[in-house]
């Protein structure tokens, strides 16, 4: 019995990071980070002034790695990454709809309205491609809702307010979010998806391309884009393409503690989005000066207590407004 456990555990353990760090398609595969660190050198070396002496490695390190190791910001960050490698997903798995119920609950619903569709005639590319195109949206919308929400919302944003006391990006900083968030956005992300994927299923388009498991154009943003959002790095998209794309200048100033960078760049992935619904904030294409955190800053930001237990309190005092032990705090 106490054996067959182990080797579960051991399993689960070793799944879990096989998944994170080996999959292709995973948000945090080792060959994504390669990928992210090869682009940023690219930037930093191309964007020299013309007729500048060669970069010394020593200059290029502390570019790419701004000091992390000596800031309790990041070492909180590879203590959420521990925690949500090893420990969330039990926690949370159970309170999480599943895509699948949602997508078969919808592909049922419209047949069972409208009748057994026949099969389109596109070729299977055509299909796939649409399918793809449509699901990425869906994902991206979804992304923007709840992340509009969890700032809008003064009950959401006490838990979303973790991932905005990192005083430091970097790519880990992706996993610095508490449980609590993490559950509104699978499930928000699983209705969106469900029901996208259930339509799309009903018209009998097939499926994605994917890699890895993942839609093939969030692993290309994956490589290009998004571990550089949680950077010092600054690659900003400007003009038509800045209303589109969602740089790694654009989520920098969304971390920003700057008042006029409030309630910005709430996308993913795309800034387009942010551009329909009037949250989007165009960066300058030369670096602007940020610091990253929430305006009233305190060390217990970084322990597990502070991280993890008073967002719970925070949020009661949030439901009780006679409570003057809980200041409104303006999102950032």
């Amino acid at each position: 019995m106490l054996r067959d456990l182990a080797e579960r555990a051991v399993t689960f353990l070793f799944g879990n990071v096989f998944r994170v760090f080996l999959s292709v398609g995973s948000v945090f595969s080792i060959a994504s980070l390669l990928s992210a660190l090869c682009i940023a050198i690219a930037f930093l070396l191309l964007s020299r002034a013309p007729g500048k002496k060669d970069v010394k490695y020593r200059v290029m390190l502390r570019a790419l790695f701004p000091r992390w190791l000596r800031r309790a910001s990041f070492r909180a960050d590879v203590w959420f990454l521990m925690f949500n490698l090893f420990g969330a997903a039990l926690l949370i798995g159970w309170a999480i709809i599943s895509s699948q119920f949602v997508s078969g609950a919808v592909a049922g619903a419209l047949a069972d309205v409208f009748g057994v569709r026949p099969k389109p005639a596109l070729n299977a590319f055509a299909s796939r491609s649409i399918v793809t195109v449509c699901l990425f949206l869906a994902y991206e919308l979804a992304y923007w809702i709840d992340h509009y929400l969890s700032h809008r919302i003064p009950v959401l944003w006490e838990f979303h307010k973790v991932h905005h006391t990192a005083e430091v990006l970097s790519p880990l900083t992706n996993f610095r979010v508490h449980p609590i968030d993490s559950v509104v956005f699978y499930n928000i992300l699983a209705l969106f998806l469900g029901t996208t994927a259930g339509a799309l299923s009903y018209l009998q388009l097939g499926k994605p391309f994917a890699v890895g498991g993942a839609n093939v154009i969030l692993v290309a943003f994956i490589f290009a884009t998004v571990h550089l959002q949680h950077s010092h790095v600054w690659i900003a998209a400007t003009g038509p393409l800045g209303r589109v794309i969602l740089s790694p200048a654009h989520h920098q100033i969304h971390h920003s503690d700057n008042p006029i960078h409030f309630d910005k760049n709430f996308g993913g992935c795309l800034s387009v989005w942010d551009w329909l619904f009037g949250t989007l904030h165009m960066p300058e294409r030369k670096r602007e000066p940020l610091t990253f955190g929430i305006a009233i800053r305190a060390r217990a930001h970084h322990t597990a207590m502070g991280c993890l237990v008073a967002p719970f309190v925070h949020a009661w005092g949030r439901l009780r407004p006679t409570d003057a032990s809980v200041r409104h705090e303006t999102a950032v």
